[in-house]
């Protein structure tokens, strides 16, 4: 006797209509700035020849799907602020499933191709205009929007399959896999599975791109004699490092928290962090540090 849910309820930080209004006002701006700041990265790089190189190719494509993100989980999460029905549909709800997991796979993806763009850039500096050609960046850029593309399809035929009568409220503001398997009255066996399979497949094999590249760049840098070239090689990976360690942290915190249950599907504030603040600080951090763009936006 399942009556299949039409739609969930979302938990916002507190129903305390102050502090409503002060988050509200704290995300819009955290948005504005996040879409500002992304919009302002993508063009600066298509005005710029001087950007028009493979690093800056995939930071453009970062960019963008940064913007995407945001877009996907922010304006919601700033209507159940100021709203006393703090829902989604259950069709709108699989929507924001899917393009979630598209595009957080896709930024995975891409981190990992800019690992190994400076992995070239220092290790193999005369192999770098041969093996990093037009071609070769359009393919990795391609290839990290169809890993998310079928991450995204994967698992939200696999939530779609599942059934919902017990409960309809989703403790966090958008549709997360987690929260939605604890909530559902089917066997979930099927959904851990995929869920697992694609972490391994997509996150843990971007991951050891980006570690293994790391390792060979330090053991290069090590075996520079000057201190002045130590300096300047490290100097050209630390906005990507920097990124890297925001995004990976936020995202370990927020689904590996031992604090945290699967209901929750992590401490709201570190899903804050993950999904609205990391967006936010990917193109200060490569515009506050990065002399090429800085000489770039100068120019323009």
């Amino acid at each position: 006797n399942c009556t299949q849910v039409t739609e969930f309820s979302l938990v916002v930080f507190t129903e305390d209509p102050v502090t409503q209004v002060n988050l509200f006002l704290l995300f819009l701006l955290t948005y504005l700035v996040t879409m500002l700041g992304n919009l302002g990265i993508i063009i600066l790089i298509r005005a710029s020849p001087h950007l028009h190189s493979p690093i800056y190719y995939f930071l453009g494509n970062l960019a963008f799907v940064d913007l995407c993100s945001s877009t996907i989980v922010t304006p919601k999460m700033l209507v159940g602020l100021m709203s006393e029905k703090k829902s989604i549909a259950y069709a709108g709800c699989m929507a924001q499933l899917f393009l979630f997991d598209v595009f957080g796979i896709c930024e995975s993806c891409l981190l990992a191709s800019m690992a190994y763009d400076r992995y070239m850039a220092i290790c193999h500096p005369l192999l770098y205009p041969i093996v990093l050609s037009p071609k070769c960046c359009f393919q990795l850029v391609t290839g990290s929007y169809l890993m998310g593309l079928t991450n995204g399809v994967g698992q939200t035929i696999s939530m779609s399959t599942l059934s919902f009568c017990s409960s309809s409220t989703i403790d966090l503001f958008f549709c997360d896999i987690a929260p939605l398997i604890s909530l559902s009255t089917s066997d979930t066996t099927l959904s851990h599975i995929i869920l697992t399979t694609a972490a391994s497949l997509f996150g843990v094999s971007s991951i050891l791109v980006i570690l293994l590249s790391y390792a060979a760049i330090i053991a290069t840098i090590l075996s520079i004699n000057s201190a002045d070239g130590k300096r300047k090689a490290f100097s050209t990976c630390t906005s990507h490092l920097t990124t890297v360690s925001i995004s990976y942290g936020a995202s370990f915190f927020m689904y590996l928290n031992p604090s945290s249950n699967s209901s929750r599907g992590g401490d709201k504030w570190a899903v804050v962090l993950s999904t609205v603040m990391t967006p936010m600080l990917n193109p200060l951090i490569y515009s506050l540090r990065n002399k090429e763009v800085k000489e770039a936006l100068r120019r323009l």
